[in-house]
């Protein structure tokens, strides 16, 4: 088996500032990358922005900015997350980057060889929100429903196509073969239900002279690649593939994360795209459900968005991995609430789990009681924590609930002994050591979810004569 784990992102716009929606997605990726490399793999963990297309093309032209310098203060915000989620993101990639771009036009070459690239002249609706071409059926009232509020665009020119429609057995047997290629399996199952009801080619060009802003098509420069065709090449691109052949057969296939309105290009447009060009199939798309607030789907074209800096400003980046891995379910839809997140960070954080850790530390500084625990018998029952992730199908909610279980166990068995109320020395040291182990292991299971107060539980707990230290979650006032 590889030592090897690449996961990655879907690419968001650069048309606006994050929101908490793209958040909770790369916190549930950083988290399976964080499981995989203590797990021993090296990882690539890719993420980055997408910077083609008419949505943004639009947004420049109304800023009277160049699409490249538009786009470059959104790139540094989202860039900016690692920092303020506590991410682990190894790789960021922008669109506009020159090794992306000839990536993008070789891989147009190879499905071109195969003879999956053809022009002719169309007419189609197409949604600048979604950057996809939409069908009478797919409408309601002559809007699309993901962007009720945008007015369809009428495409009428001449442009190149892919075959996707020459891919549809290929598509159907992945699916077959590979029960697990999408989670949940009832995006499985949508997915299969729509490529079995027949694929229609896609154009994958535009008129240069009406959306400049996209990567020229090899041999044609009247014509610039279509976004999702040109962003999809991103998860290759970013390991170096063409040249770097070494590191792509290394890393590839990869683990794709991606919210159910992207279901459709992840596990279907790509990996047809992907047998064109004549590359492996990724290895699985894991399919997660939007975020709503007060009911309403959290989107950059509603502008009902929450912003996550301000959100880890106020709380902390650990609160919100917490909230979000616990309260948002990992593959359905999920609300986000303020004031639920401040309710599970005094319950949760401050009164549970930092509570716990400054009563227990205190009472060892103040009894002098010192410790000597195997680090390494901590470390390797976490891993075999870590092994059951897939099994729990991508459960974090679960998995943090049968943590705090012991967090709890151990803060009752505190109340319930009250050793700060005894005198014996021995006595109160056969309390407080089982309970001291236990929160050493608790702070390494903690390491993917929580790595800030994580690793601050491993050192301070790790030491022979451990001290109490700051408070991990100060209690909200």
């Amino acid at each position: 088996m590889s030592n090897n784990f690449y996961i990655t992102t879907t690419l968001p716009y650069t048309n606006s500032d994050p929101h908490i929606g793209f958040a909770a997605e790369i916190i549930k990726a950083d988290v399976i990358a964080r499981i995989e490399r203590n797990l021993g793999k090296e990882v690539v963990f890719n993420t980055g922005t997408d910077e083609h297309g008419l949505k943004i093309y639009q947004k420049a032209q109304e800023a009277g900015m160049e699409p490249r310098a538009f786009c470059d203060s959104y790139a540094d915000k989202f860039r900016s997350l690692k920092e303020a989620l506590d991410l682990s993101f190894t790789n960021f990639i922008r669109t506009s980057d020159n090794h992306h771009i000839q990536a993008a036009q070789e891989f147009w070459r190879r499905c071109a060889t195969n003879d999956d690239i053809y022009k002719k002249t169309y007419q189609v609706k197409y949604c600048v929100g979604c950057e996809m071409e939409k069908t009478d059926s797919e409408l309601i009232d002559g809007h699309c429903p993901l962007h009720p509020h945008q007015e369809l665009e009428l495409i009428d020119e001449e442009n190149y196509f892919f075959r996707f429609s020459k891919y549809q057995e290929a598509l159907l047997k992945l699916y077959s073969s590979r029960p697990d290629f999408v989670i949940p399996s009832n995006r499985l199952t949508e997915i299969k239900n729509f490529v079995a009801g027949g694929l229609q080619d896609f154009s994958i060009s535009r008129l240069a002279s009406k959306m400049p802003n996209g990567v020229p098509v090899p041999g044609d420069e009247a014509q610039v690649m279509y976004v999702w065709f040109d962003a999809l090449a991103n998860y290759i691109s970013t390991l170096g593939w063409p040249e770097d052949q070494k590191n792509f057969a290394d890393f590839w296939p990869a683990v794709q994360v991606c919210g159910k309105d992207n279901l459709r290009q992840q596990s279907a447009m790509w990996q047809a795209m992907l047998a064109s060009a004549g590359l492996p199939f990724s290895e699985q798309v894991l399919v997660f459900g939007f975020l709503s607030l007060n009911g309403q789907k959290i989107s950059k074209s509603t502008g009902n968005t929450i912003d996550p800096f301000e959100m880890a400003e106020k709380y902390g980046a650990d609160a919100i991995r917490y909230y979000l891995l616990t309260e948002i379910p990992m593959f359905e839809d999920g609300d986000f609430s303020e004031e639920r997140l401040a309710q599970k960070y005094n319950a949760d954080l401050a009164n549970g789990l930092g509570n716990l850790v400054a009563r227990v530390s205190n009472l060892l500084e103040k009894n002098n009681i010192k410790t000597n625990f195997d680090v390494n018998k901590a470390e390797s029952f976490a891993k075999d924590f870590y092994l059951t992730y897939r099994q729990d199908n991508y459960r974090f909610g679960f998995l943090l609930q049968k943590i705090w279980q012991e967090i709890a166990k151990n803060n009752e068995q505190l109340s319930s002994t009250t050793p700060w109320k005894l005198t014996d020395q021995k006595e109160i040291e056969n309390i407080l050591v089982p309970i001291t182990e236990s929160i050493l292991g608790i702070g390494y299971l903690l390491l993917p979810f929580m790595p800030s107060c994580a690793e601050k539980i491993v050192s301070q707990f790790s030491e022979e004569q451990i001290i109490k230290g700051e408070s991990l979650f100060p209690r909200l006032s």
